[in-house]
């Protein structure tokens, strides 16, 4: 194998494409698969190769990288590429699949062969387009070699979390990121609300806090993006960020741990896209705060 490892990605959703395409870019030789094809066809104007089944697409290849909606489906896509994948080769599983399944995906990973990672990423579109991400990564020192351009590629800084890529060190971190990330955009949308409802022009609020510890560049961020109305396309997607709300109360019950927050805003997320904004970016749980009509 070259320095340069042949990668193929399996999901180009928002964040997918973003990373395949900083692989390319990387001079990586990348191969592509979606459920959805239209979703990785453009990627060919990138250089990379797109292919029809998951098992085409591992095929040969040195690293699979997988990004996709969750744990359950990762684990059926790799079951559809089981017959193609290279023993010895690297898994890199980014999607935020929780802790739960962590250790099924490393038993499936040893069952074929496969040096596995647990290496969820931590940033949303603008990062991942910029190759700025941080990847949260576990797994054996032995095979990093091969992993580390891959890494290097798609985000400007990789934390170790441990060795044992199955024990899902790096998938619990990014769960505790998570659950400020969305109480942060939670609280950003209801702020908003309650401004709205009590007459409160948004920038008096901004002011009032501007420079002070209770200012916050990501509440700016957020808060310019529903103001603006510029919620599409979404930085990280309402449907998307429910699932992760949802695999952090799931992972606080199973460790005796009650996340009122957390709950609630996964069922503010619920409400939103049951209104139709499931598409838009995380912080139209704006629209959670008032009626059907919203």
């Amino acid at each position: 194998m070259t320095d340069k490892p042949t990668v193929s990605v399996l999901g180009t959703g928002i964040m997918g494409a973003a990373m395949a395409r900083n692989l390319c870019r990387a001079g990586l030789e990348v191969r592509v698969w979606n459920r959805s094809r239209e979703k990785a066809e453009p990627l060919a104007a990138d250089g990379a190769r797109v292919t029809g089944t998951p098992a085409e697409a591992v095929e040969g290849a040195d690293v699979v990288l997988t990004m996709l909606y969750d744990g359950h489906t990762v684990l059926d896509v790799m079951r559809e590429a089981a017959s193609a994948l290279r023993p010895g080769a690297v898994w890199a599983q980014c999607t935020t699949a929780g802790t739960e399944l962590v250790a099924d995906l490393a038993g499936f990973a040893r069952e074929h062969g496969l040096v596995f990672y647990d290496a969820p990423v931590l940033g949303t579109r603008e990062p991942a387009e910029a190759g700025r991400l941080t990847v949260l990564a576990a797994g054996p020192v032995a095979g990093r070699e091969t992993v580390t351009p891959v890494f290097d590629a798609v985000g400007a800084r990789t934390m170790w979390t441990g060795e044992d890529g199955g024990a899902g060190s790096a998938s619990r971190l990014k769960l505790v990121a998570n659950s400020w990330v969305l109480s942060a955009t939670a609280a950003t949308g209801e702020v908003l609300a309650l401004a709205k409802a009590l007459g409160v022009d948004p920038q008096d609020f901004f002011d009032l806090i501007e420079g002070g510890p209770l200012d916050m560049g990501y509440l700016r961020a957020k808060a310019g993006l529903l103001l603006d109305g510029k919620l599409s396309p979404p930085s990280f997607a309402v449907a998307t960020a429910e699932k992760d709300a949802r695999l952090i109360v799931e992972a606080g019950e199973r460790n005796g741990v009650r996340l009122d927050v957390a709950a609630a805003t996964a069922e503010r997320l619920a409400r939103a896209g049951a209104q139709g904004h499931a598409d838009e970016d995380m912080v139209a749980a704006y629209f959670a705060s008032f009626g059907d009509e919203a």
